[in-house]
């Protein structure tokens, strides 16, 4: 699992990843900012948490990922079959492969 979060974190713009679980409990993290990690799986979980159950109401299918623009930087969080996997990256980032490398990394989470 470290493995993947380190190929993951040589995208360019990628600041630092984690594979948290559903409860926000860190399973695993490569983050190369100042974030605290604990911080930033109790927030995956929590707004995870609350989009699931609001697609549940408007009877949808479930969440697949979420990305947050903050004036920092960008969060991605991922569905997993671990858990979700966050990814921060700089405020300038290619999205588009960013997003291709979380699929690339999610799809050796599911093999491994």
């Amino acid at each position: 699992m470290y493995q993947v979060l380190s190929e993951l974190n040589k995208t360019p713009g990628v600041t630092g990843s984690m594979v948290v679980g559903n409860d926000g409990i860190v399973v695993a993290a490569d983050l190369k900012t100042g974030l605290e990690s604990e911080t930033v799986g109790a927030l995956a979980a929590s707004i995870t948490t609350s989009i699931q159950k609001s697609l549940s109401r408007l009877e949808t299918s479930p969440w697949a990922q979420v990305t947050i623009e903050a004036e920092d930087g960008k969060l991605f969080f991922s569905d997993t079959n671990v858990g979700i996997l966050v990814v921060t990256t700089e405020k300038i980032v290619n999205v588009g492969l960013v997003r291709l490398e979380i699929k690339n990394a999610i799809d050796q989470l599911r093999l491994s």
